[in-house]
């Protein structure tokens, strides 16, 4: 029973900061209703016993990520500057997109047989996955991941670099 009203509780606490996120006019606000987000969904893997995950949705994500974020907003933008309205015409097609993205999840959720243990070797341990991240073999996952730091890395300094810009053609 209490499991059930913390996962509910959860589950309200990501939908209703997810939908603040997005809709709030304020970038700092939509930063720290995302981190809200991160940590409930970090809520949810404690629940489920999955603690390394969940320490990683924390450090990772809710620590690093969200804090690059507000940097990133600090640096480049005024606090008391907010954003601009969308036209009713892009509002429209974004919410016929997202419906179209959501239908299009909901239907391939709905006609996959999940079947448990599926193409898992049960021998796997979690030694065995911690070696697959950091590895630069056939299986390792260590090279993409340097590669996605290094472009969102790079992507990171050039907004900052364009947002100065613009800042000083206004100036």
């Amino acid at each position: 029973m209490v499991n059930e009203v913390m996962f509910y509780l959860l589950g309200a606490m990501i939908l209703t900061f997810s939908v603040l996120t997005v809709t709030t006019r304020r970038i700092l606000r939509a930063a720290v209703y995302l981190l809200f987000v991160l940590i409930s969904t970090a809520g949810l893997y404690f629940m489920l016993s999955y603690n390394f995950l969940a320490a990683v949705q924390l450090t990772v994500y809710a620590g690093g990520i969200v804090v690059l974020i507000i940097f990133s907003i600090l640096l480049t933008s005024h606090l008391s500057e907010r954003a601009v309205m969308a036209p009713l015409k892009q509002s429209l097609l974004s919410a016929l997109a997202t419906l179209a993205g959501a239908t299009l999840t909901l239907m391939t959720i709905l006609r996959f047989a999940f079947v448990p243990n599926a193409g898992v070797d049960p021998q796997l341990n979690i030694t065995d996955v911690g070696n697959s991240l950091v590895s630069y073999n056939r299986d390792g996952y260590a090279l993409p991941f340097e590669v996605i730091s290094v472009l969102l890395l790079a992507s990171m300094i050039g907004a900052i670099v364009v947002a100065k810009k613009e800042r000083k053609l206004k100036e």
